[in-house]
């Protein structure tokens, strides 16, 4: 992934020990050379670590082809819909095993502000997607998918966003974080209250469908690193590989799933798409500037509200909707990588 003629960089070790608060991204992370990628007769080693980087910037491009690929191949990716929840939880377990205690400090140093975006993600984006399903007409089942993608945490993407954008990127890992956390009391919740005029809304399975395919995960990684660290300290050049494949295979199997639906109205959904993410952006900006907030702060509240765990919206809808519900999240995944590069540009170039 680019961004003008600039490849997006990628954010080390160093950058995290130097105080810029950004955990060791599973999208974004290079290998020190301690743990021996890079010497003589790791040849093999070395080669998944590069490859690993590479995809994990050109996230973004791997999205959009696999998308295209699930459209004109639906036969071939449609049989990887019963795997999408599993597929959610190793991406969620990749994430544990990246995850420290220095990304939780945040949340003690500046419990006001991570707050607030925590806040903002799960009032603005819902709020938003309750007016566009009003003000748009669709499908109930397209309805219910975009709100259930409004209802969901922010994305880990948003954390390199904003990092790209020169905004507060410890102030956006935290609020990640926490979103995170909270999403399996505040998602079912949220989506049972707005979208149950669509669809029926089992909010106490969709409680035990994110405890199950995020926290537990999420768990299982963080103890992973105690048990064995050096193992953990060895697979983490990978997780870019293992965390994007799954994201793309989860957007071909959706996509592949729901073809006849997309050829109806995928331009229609795409719109609405374009419309949530854009609004987000500029509403989350909004409040923390009326807020009195620094610039880089704003800029973390605004792409972390912007950009949503579009995965795990995703896995939700095709468990507990239909595929064609899970439409909307799989558009989103594709473009809010890409608004997301867009905006954190323009934003990189305001003090």
């Amino acid at each position: 992934m680019s961004i003008g003629n600039q490849p997006v960089p990628c954010i080390s070790r160093d950058a995290h020990n130097r105080g810029m608060g950004l955990p060791r991204s599973f999208l974004s992370y290079t290998p020190p050379a301690e743990f021996g990628f890079h010497q003589k007769g790791e040849g093999k080693l070395k080669f998944l670590s590069n490859l690993s980087a590479f995809v994990g910037r050109s996230f973004a491009y791997w999205v959009l082809l696999f998308a295209v690929l699930g459209y004109f191949f639906p036969d071939v990716f449609r049989q990887l819909t019963p795997w999408i929840v599993t597929l959610l939880g190793i991406i969620m377990f990749a994430m544990g095993l990246t995850l420290s205690l220095d990304d939780f400090r945040g949340v003690v140093k500046r419990p006001r502000e991570v707050a607030l975006g925590a806040a903002a993600q799960f009032v603005i984006m819902p709020l938003l997607a309750v007016a566009l399903t009003m003000v748009i007409p669709m499908s109930p089942e397209v309805a219910a998918g975009v709100i259930l993608v409004g209802c969901c945490p922010g994305g880990t993407s948003s954390n390199v966003m904003t990092y790209l954008a020169k905004g507060d990127v410890a102030l956006s890992v935290a609020c990640t974080a926490v979103t995170t956390l909270l999403a399996p009391f505040v998602t079912p919740w949220l989506v049972w209250l707005f979208a149950s005029q669509y669809l029926p809304v089992n909010a106490m399975a969709l409680l035990l469908s994110i405890l199950k395919i995020v926290l537990l995960p999420l768990a299982l990684g963080i103890l992973a690193q105690k048990i064995v660290p050096k193992l953990v300290q060895a697979a983490i050049p990978v997780l870019p590989l293992v965390s994007v494949t799954g994201i793309v295979l989860i957007v071909a199997a959706v996509v592949a799933a729901s073809k006849a639906s997309i050829a109806a109205s995928g331009l229609l959904i795409f719109a609405v798409v374009v419309l949530h993410n854009g609004l987000g952006y500029l509403l989350g900006y909004g409040l923390a500037r009326a807020l009195r907030l620094s610039m880089p702060k704003r800029k973390a509240i605004a792409i972390e509200v912007g950009m949503q765990n579009s995965g795990l919206g995703a896995a939700l809808a095709t468990a507990h909707f239909s595929p064609l519900a899970a439409v909307p999240s799989a558009i989103f995944s594709v473009w809010h990588n890409i608004s997301g590069a867009i905006f954190a540009n323009l934003m990189a170039k305001r003090d």
